[in-house]
């Protein structure tokens, strides 16, 4: 199975995917935890351009390809070979984060960012994918608790990030089966046990399905 985690910085990817991970572990699955960008050599190297404040410049076209770039690489490298060898792959963002971000945020139309797609990861959508939806507000609050300076993308204000918030809501509503919402502001211990209900029974579909 292939589960992907969504959400503006500071929502709690990180902490919940470390918890899922765990789980998965102690149900004897195979488990793996990829990032994006990144993930390979050569996607972490783009990582570093994409998030350096250096590169403020960087025209939007510009950036949509880098992201895409990272993730092909990323999938044809990491993902889809582990798939083959049984392992569940748990992915801190993916195309996802290209739509709201990209496509919603910087205004780049989404039948551009849909074939985009397609070029960069074909057919390897997320089985399962979680948006940990927290306020912008929240989002800066925390970063301050933990003294954290902002990237090149962080570094864009309250609108920008509104329309990456519509973006992801927008998913949602085209893809309900697949992308699910999470309140982020909960304890993670509760949004922990939520995750583990949609994944269990998700993995139920999956079975009888196959």
């Amino acid at each position: 199975m292939f589960i992907t985690f969504e959400g503006i910085d500071a929502s709690g990817k990180s902490t919940q995917i470390k918890l899922l991970e765990q789980y998965l572990i102690e149900q004897n699955f195979k488990v793996i935890v990829v990032r994006e960008p990144g993930g390979t050599k050569l996607s972490e190297e783009i990582r570093n351009i994409l998030l350096s404040k250096e590169n403020f410049s960087m025209v939007k076209e510009c950036e949509i390809f880098l992201f895409s770039a990272s993730r092909a690489q990323l999938v044809r490298e990491v993902i889809i070979p582990k798939l083959k060898e049984g392992f569940i792959v748990l992915s801190d963002r993916f195309h996802d984060s290209t739509t709201a971000y990209q496509g919603t945020g910087r205004d780049i139309k989404l039948e551009d960012v849909f074939v985009i797609h397609r070029i960069a990861i074909d057919d390897c959508i997320p089985d399962l994918t979680f948006f940990l939806d927290i306020p912008f507000e929240e989002s800066i609050r925390r970063k301050k608790l933990i003294e954290l300076s902002p990237d090149r993308i962080e570094s864009m204000g309250k609108e920008f990030f509104d329309r990456v918030r519509e973006g992801y809501l927008q998913i949602q509503k085209r893809e309900p089966d697949r992308f699910k919402i999470i309140n982020g502001v909960g304890s993670p211990s509760e949004i922990h046990k939520q995750i583990v209900q949609i994944f269990n029974d998700k993995l139920i579909t999956l079975r009888g399905l196959r």
